[in-house]
């Protein structure tokens, strides 16, 4: 992580100050007709694997592989696309960095460097004019609610103006090693799907198998994951727990937090970007913090911007009752 990357991670709300447009015009007709196959086709295989499951279809392999491409796609985000590309939480070296890069774009939610600028602006204009997906766009009435929590949970997606990288992720633009790796965008989504396919009809040494995991580790692993990521844009800004001073609608929702692998504690989140632990209180369980633990624990990453109690006595609200 360069001293550029720190510095726009730490500064991103001063973007809104910043000289350059919030968009960079509007996403081309092949870019939005792949981005709704790669929302609709997964949410479609997720809808029909109640029934799929239904007595057939569904095994231990199916399973496992599942459970291991969540976790690596999911952690590709939350490691890396979050806590390292966008807010500078920690530093780490070139095959790390690659790593998490190609795992974080695996999950299918676009490439690194669109993912990151997207998120800076979240934070530069959250819950106000100029956050691509607050629920409270519309307003705070029951209808403008429901509106808002389809625009902030996928609604925002199928809306064809792109943030303005150059504004929001310059510091990622230069490096040309990511770039190269960003622009490989298809070819790490074909791996996230095709991967799980190949491994299962390999272990079962049959047709069957490599379908019934592309469509369980895959196509249902891939949207299931959508699902929980959204909702930390959606319902993380609605309701849950405020203990920490935020400008914003951010809150801790705890039944998430496994599955998001400790994004939901979102308010703790918002109140101190760069921190590489979100779940900072007694009992509030954040995998993602473990997991840049053990890369400083291996010499893997350096420069943690670890809580302590300056840093939460500064942003905590005082008649929090909890």
């Amino acid at each position: 992580m360069t001293a550029a990357t720190e510095s726009v991670a730490q500064e991103a709300p001063s973007a809104e100050s910043g000289p350059k447009p919030l968009t960079a015009g509007s996403r081309p007709w092949i870019g939005q007709l792949s981005v709704y196959l790669f929302v609709l086709v997964p949410f479609a295989a997720l809808i029909a694997a109640i029934p799929f499951a239904w007595g057939w279809g569904l095994g231990w392999v199916d399973v496992s592989l599942a459970l291991v491409f969540y976790a690596i796609s999911g952690l590709g985000v939350t490691v890396g696309f979050h806590r390292y590309f966008t807010h500078g939480s920690f530093k780490t070296n070139r095959g790390v960095k690659i790593a998490l890069a190609i795992s974080g774009m695996m999950a299918v939610q676009g490439p690194a460097i669109t993912w990151v600028a997207d998120h800076r602006r979240h934070h530069a204009y959250s819950d106000r004019d100029g956050d691509p997906h607050s629920p409270w766009r519309f307003g705070s009435s029951p209808a403008a609610l429901a509106k808002g929590f389809w625009h902030a949970h996928m609604g925002w997606l199928f809306e064809r103006d792109l943030t303005n990288e150059d504004r929001f992720a310059p510091d990622l633009l230069k490096d040309g090693e990511l770039v190269r790796i960003n622009r490989l965008f298809p070819l790490w989504t074909v791996a996230s799907l095709v991967l799980p396919a190949v491994i299962g009809g390999l272990v079962t040494w049959s047709p069957w198998g490599a379908f019934t995991a592309f469509f369980w580790a895959g196509l249902v692993r891939v949207s299931f994951l959508h699902h929980i990521t959204w909702s930390v844009n959606s319902i993380c800004h609605m309701i849950g727990e405020r203990p920490f001073k935020s400008r914003d609608r951010a809150a801790n929702f705890w039944p998430l937090a496994i599955l998001s692998f400790g994004e939901s504690w979102h308010n703790s989140h918002h109140a101190d970007p760069t921190c590489a632990r979100h779940g900072v209180l007694r009992g509030q369980l954040d995998i993602s913090a473990r997991i840049i633990w053990f890369f400083e624990k291996v010499g893997w990453a350096w420069k943690v911007r670890w809580p302590n109690d300056k840093r939460l006595a500064r942003i905590a609200v005082t008649d929090y009752k909890g």
